[in-house]
């Protein structure tokens, strides 16, 4: 019998090593996202760092070749794994032609990409709930072999939007996995001025649904967690609602200031939760990963990074012509 937690789990040491690889991705793109963004050469940036566990967690636990996710402007590293590319995502990010979220039109963090069952998102938040809520319905309408999974952050879970798909979910009783990534501000709003509740998961037994809240430093416990959502989801039992517990390392976005309303001891401690370092000291005393192997992988991450940031800042901008594409129909013949 093991004692490593992974292997308790379920998983293999490929499998860990490759969740490790798939959040370390996520951080590089996202650290050279802010350079580009400073150094002038791409508009935005919405970070992902500090939530890259429970994303990479999250999604290791779906079925990456039939459930369908709706992401939200942060998750890095959900759509990694359902099979996004660094290279795709720096198409995006420098609003280029070949963006496949959306041809360079939306802003970076819009995901959708029809081929790895990526939900297109939009700007007004939890928008993407009662989507996936939807397609969640029809799934069980189809008698499809699919869940699906929608991330949010906690100040999305004070929208109307929240409540009409939670509780939608729960009446049906639909395949579905709903996980807010609670990183404790909704841009400067802190949660305690968002949240009467201790937790945004203690909402889940007025929808007819479990709610866990769980380490969102910890990949290995999200797993966990959203596997038995997604095997009770399969069995016809309905929707689960995850809290995941995680800190927002930089500011809300490239726009704005944190140093407005955070502290530097609260930034500095919430540095020190950074779940990186922590995964990674995690596999080095489970025996998975030393310093070589370590090594090869970031220099592995930081070539696809530099590949993707140069193909994509070469590549060519969308034809204005094609500006309303996608916004009006086309006639044809002499229509």
């Amino acid at each position: 019998m093991t004692n490593n937690r992974h292997e308790q789990l379920g998983l293999s040491n490929e499998d860990v090593l490759r969740m490790y690889e798939t959040m370390l991705t996520a951080r590089r793109l996202d650290e050279r996202m802010w350079l580009l963004n400073r150094s002038g050469k791409i508009p935005f940036v919405i970070s992902c760092q500090g939530q890259e566990a429970a994303q990479v967690g999250a999604a290791f636990a779906l079925d990456t070749e039939k459930d369908y996710i709706a992401p939200y402007y942060r998750d890095m590293g959900v759509v990694l794994h359902f099979g996004m590319t660094p290279k795709d995502l720096m198409l995006s990010a420098f609003a280029k032609a070949e963006d496949p979220n959306s041809g360079g039109r939306q802003m970076p963090g819009h995901f959708g990409q029809k081929k790895n069952r990526i939900l297109t998102g939009s700007s007004p938040v939890t928008t993407q709930l009662p989507h996936a809520v939807g397609v969640a319905l029809a799934g069980k309408i189809k008698k499809k072999d699919f869940i699906t999974f929608v991330t949010l952050g906690e100040g999305s879970s004070n929208q109307g939007d929240f409540h009409e798909g939670a509780n939608f979910a729960g009446v049906h009783k639909l395949p579905t996995i709903i996980m807010v990534e609670n990183n404790k501000y909704a841009i400067s709003v802190p949660v305690e001025k968002q949240l009467a509740c201790e937790h945004v998961s203690d909402r889940a037994v007025g929808y007819g649904m479990p709610g866990h809240t769980v380490d969102g430093t910890d990949p290995l416990a999200v797993y966990e967690v959203v596997k038995a959502a997604a095997d009770r989801a399969r069995a016809g039992e309905g929707p689960t609602l995850v809290e995941t517990i995680c800190y927002r390392l930089t500011a809300h976005s490239s726009d704005d200031d944190h140093r407005a309303y955070r502290s530097e001891e609260d930034l500095k401690a919430e540095r020190e939760k950074d779940p990186i370092p922590r995964f990674a000291a995690y596999l080095k005393e489970a025996g998975v990963l030393d310093d070589g192997t370590e090594k090869e992988m970031e220099d592995r991450v930081k070539q696809a990074v530099n590949e993707a940031t140069d193909y994509a800042e070469a590549a060519p901008y969308a034809e204005p012509e094609s500006a309303l594409k996608y916004v009006y129909a086309e006639q044809g013949g002499d229509e």
